[in-house]
């Protein structure tokens, strides 16, 4: 397709609309709006429809949505959970010009089967054999996605910027954060050579893991193609075909469990998708992880933050909860003791053992959120991964072992793990030695405090949120607002007409109004 070609089809006013629909009903699903200028959210089903539609940003877009129960009701959950990832392959004149650009005359390869084994957004897996005889699984992106991504991403954040003043700060950043971390990942997926570089770092992060990964073959791979070691096994969730092999599945969750312990609260560097597609067993019982484009990095303050979070929670230690809470960012230095209080009553309630004997990993990460719904907090987007990777884990054990329990697995092994996941400062040793290091340090910085007093120049900073409403005032708000509400609404209401020129007036009516919005952040 030429480049002009795609543009207009990616900016066609029904496409830019359905666009619109989309994101709106996100925003009112989460601050529980019934409409909006008399709009209403698109049904669970229409939202679906529409992301289907979209095409492979989108659809990695829901993905992630999925993963936010603090966001959204079960109605709309289960329809984007299992909204799946499938495509009919490449038309064969796209497939022949990613080829060419990756391989040109395909002289490193022997034989090279053309029907791929699996498609899916982002690109499609083939067959193949290296001319020195090893068996090769091989990547292809889709033919100019990397450009559709960038183009939905722009036009996503257009509208983020036209929606970014109705909503509460909260809100804002909540919905920021889940498009900051899509925009990272999908930019990563839709790069081989990035994923080419998760699964070397893999390999050299977890060498005596005992789960098996592809070996890359980075000679062959460019940005267009993965060439990797092709990985003979069984899917996991293929029931039948495993009880015909003599494997554990006791010690094969044993050792997922121990290898995403590892991944999560050690190293800070998880594969965020295991869902039983990209986890195979052999013969012989051992593991194969595959698909290395989701990958995730927890910082390390953020890590040794959410250990914090779950020891203060079982502890029904408020201060360290509220320290650590407020180094994952969920809550700000401003916000108000009685609703920290409520929010800390509930995560206790949650972290109860008896709660938790009784309840699943998915109840547990489910639990958090939906406490979160009631307070001004906001959830990272690190974390959301780290529950929704347990909750998936959690889901391959219950296939197989009768009342499997994840919370009861997983927690033995953070135990036994935390002072490795804290590091050295979680010895007593440790401990005293930090403190009496930080003990000149500490001392400036009161003795600084004391004589910054005295001279009288002590500065108070605001809370963010708080400076900007003193900036901002409401009137200037509601007359900015007041333009656009106009524009949009004229917007819509030229999409009423079937000529072909009142989409484009339709289209342009939201420019308008996304460019006012803009001159008016600018002044």
């Amino acid at each position: 397709m030429p480049p002009l070609t795609l543009l207009i089809r990616l900016y066609h006013p029904q496409r830019v609309y359905r666009v619109f629909r989309v994101l709106l009903t996100v925003f009112l699903l989460i601050r529980k709006r019934p409409s909006w200028l008399g709009i209403r959210p698109l049904t669970p089903p229409q939202l679906v429809a529409s992301i289907e539609q979209l095409g492979a940003s989108f659809i990695k877009l829901a993905q992630v949505l999925a993963t936010r129960a603090d966001f959204f009701d079960s109605s709309y959950l289960e329809p984007l959970r299992h909204l799946h990832d499938r495509l009919p392959p490449m038309p064969a004149a796209d497939f022949q010009q990613v080829f060419d650009r990756a391989f040109g005359d395909g002289a490193c390869f022997s034989s090279f089967e053309a029907e791929p084994l699996a498609c899916a957004s982002i690109g499609q897996v083939h067959r193949a054999t290296l001319l020195d005889g090893r068996k090769a699984a091989v990547k292809l992106r889709r033919n100019r996605i990397e450009r559709v991504v960038r183009e939905d991403i722009r036009l996503l954040g257009w509208f983020l910027a036209l929606l970014h003043p109705l909503f509460a700060e909260y809100t804002r950043n909540s919905i920021e954060a889940v498009l900051i971390a899509f925009r990272r990942t999908i930019l990563q997926e839709v790069d081989m050579q990035a994923e080419l570089s998760n699964l070397e770092r893999f390999r050299q992060a977890y060498p005596d893991s005992g789960v098996r990964m592809p070996v890359p073959y980075p000679q062959y791979c460019s940005h267009d193609a993965l060439v990797m070691s092709f990985e003979e096994g069984v899917r996991f969730d293929d029931q039948e075909r495993l009880a015909g092999l003599d494997v554990s599945f006791a010690a094969l969750m044993e050792k997922l469990v121990l290898f995403y312990t590892e991944q999560m609260l050690v190293k800070g560097f998880f594969h965020a998708d295991p869902h039983p597609g990209n986890l195979l067993v052999t013969e012989g019982g051992e593991l194969v992880l595959l698909d290395f484009g989701m990958v995730s990095r927890i910082p390390n303050a953020i890590r040794l933050a959410m250990i914090n979070t779950v020891k203060a929670a079982y502890e029904r230690d408020f201060e360290l909860l509220v320290q650590a809470t407020r180094k994952l960012g969920i809550i700000t230095d401003s916000a108000p003791q009685d609703e920290l209080t409520g929010l800390a009553e509930e995560i206790f309630r949650i972290f109860d053992n008896d709660q938790l004997s009784a309840g699943s990993m998915q109840e547990l990460a489910f639990g958090v959120m939906d406490a979160l719904k009631e307070y001004p907090f906001k959830l990272p987007q690190e974390i959301v991964y780290v529950m929704r990777a347990s909750s998936i884990i959690e889901g391959l054990g219950t296939s197989y072992i009768e009342n499997y329990n994840g919370v009861k697995d997983v927690l033995p092994v953070l135990k036994a793990n935390l002072t490795r996941a804290l590091g050295e400062r979680d010895s007593i040793w440790g401990v005293v030695t930090h403190e009496l290091a930080q003990l000149p340090l500490t001392l400036v910085k009161a003795r600084h405090l004391v004589d910054t007093l005295q001279q009288g120049d002590l500065t108070v900073h605001l809370a963010e949120e708080d400076r900007r409403a003193l900036l901002r005032p409401a009137q200037l708000w509601l007359q900015q607002m007041t333009w656009i509400g106009l524009l949009v609404a004229l917007a819509f209401y030229l999409r009423g007409f079937v000529h072909p020129l009142a989409g484009w007036l339709s289209l342009g009516c939201f420019g308008l109004a996304f460019v006012r919005l803009v001159w008016w952040k600018k002044v």
